[in-house]
C-alpha cells in the first residue's frame, strides 16, 4: 500500500494541475472576450463624437470613448449577474409570518427608449412562508435588474417575480418611484415629474387590510 502512496499522489497532483491550467485557460479566454468587446465599444463612441462635430483627437476627448466604454460596461453590469449568484447561501429557514419591509432603496437605471438615466427608490415588502432572506440581497436583487436597460414597469415586475421564486412566500410588493430624465432634459421638459410603479403578489394583491398595512409602512 506504502509503495502506492507515490502513484496516487502524482495522480492526484496531475489532475490538480489540469484542472489549474483549464481553469485558467477559461480565465483569460473571457478576459479577451471582454476586453474584444470593451474596444468595440470605445470605436462606436468614437464614431458618435465623430458624427456629432467633434474632434475626437483634441485633449479633452482623448480618453473620452475608453471612458464612456467602460462606464456603459458598469450601467449595465447586471446582465452578467443572475439572483441565484447573488443569493446562494443566503435564505433561512425561519418561522416568522409578518410583513418585512426594505424601503428607500437607492436604484439607477437607463432607460432602453433614449439611453438616458432614471433613478429613484425602491420599497420591497414581503410575507415569509417559513423562509426568509438577508436584507442586503433585496437591494441586490433591485441592482441586478436596474444594471440593465429597462423601462420603470418591467424593472418592477422583475423584482417582484424574482423574490417571489427564490422565497416562495405568502405575499410580495415592490414599488418604484424615479425621475426619468427622457422628460426632464428632453421631451415634455417636466423637472419635477415623478413615475410611480407597483407589482403586488400573493395576498398583497387578493387582501386589502395587508396592502393598507404596507402602504402605511412605506408611503
Amino acid at each position: 500500500m506504502n509503495g502506492n502512496m507515490p502513484m496516487v499522489t502524482k495522480l492526484s497532483k496531475c489532475i490538480e494541475s489540469k484542472q489549474s491550467a483549464a481553469c485558467k485557460e477559461e480565465k483569460n479566454s473571457k478576459e479577451a472576450a471582454e476586453s474584444n468587446k470593451l474596444v468595440c465599444i470605445e470605436k462606436a463612441y468614437s464614431t458618435i463624437l465623430r458624427e456629432l462635430g467633434e474632434i475626437t483627437e483634441r485633449e479633452g476627448l482623448l480618453r473620452t470613448p475608453l471612458r464612456a466604454a467602460k462606464a456603459m460596461q458598469f450601467f449595465t453590469k447586471g446582465y452578467q449577474e443572475t439572483v441565484q449568484d447573488i443569493l446562494n447561501d443566503a435564505i433561512f429557514d425561519e418561522n416568522h409570518d409578518e410583513v418585512v419591509v426594505v424601503k428607500d432603496i437607492d436604484l439607477f437605471s437607463l432607460c432602453e427608449h433614449h439611453l438616458v438615466p432614471f433613478f429613484g427608490k425602491a420599497h420591497i415588502a414581503y410575507i415569509p412562508n417559513k423562509k426568509v432572506v438577508g436584507l442586503s440581497k433585496l437591494a441586490r436583487i433591485v441592482e441586478i435588474f436596474s444594471r440593465r436597460l429597462q423601462v420603470q414597469e418591467r424593472l418592477t415586475k422583475q423584482i417582484a417575480v424574482a423574490i417571489n421564486e427564490a422565497l416562495e412566500p405568502l405575499g410580495v410588493v415592490v414599488v418604484i418611484e424615479a425621475a426619468h430624465m427622457c422628460m426632464v432634459m428632453r421631451g415634455v421638459q417636466k423637472m419635477n415629474a415623478k413615475t410611480v410603479t407597483s407589482v403586488m403578489l400573493g395576498v398583497f394583491q387578493s387582501d386589502p387590510k395587508t396592502r393598507k398595512e404596507f402602504l402605511t409602512l412605506t408611503l
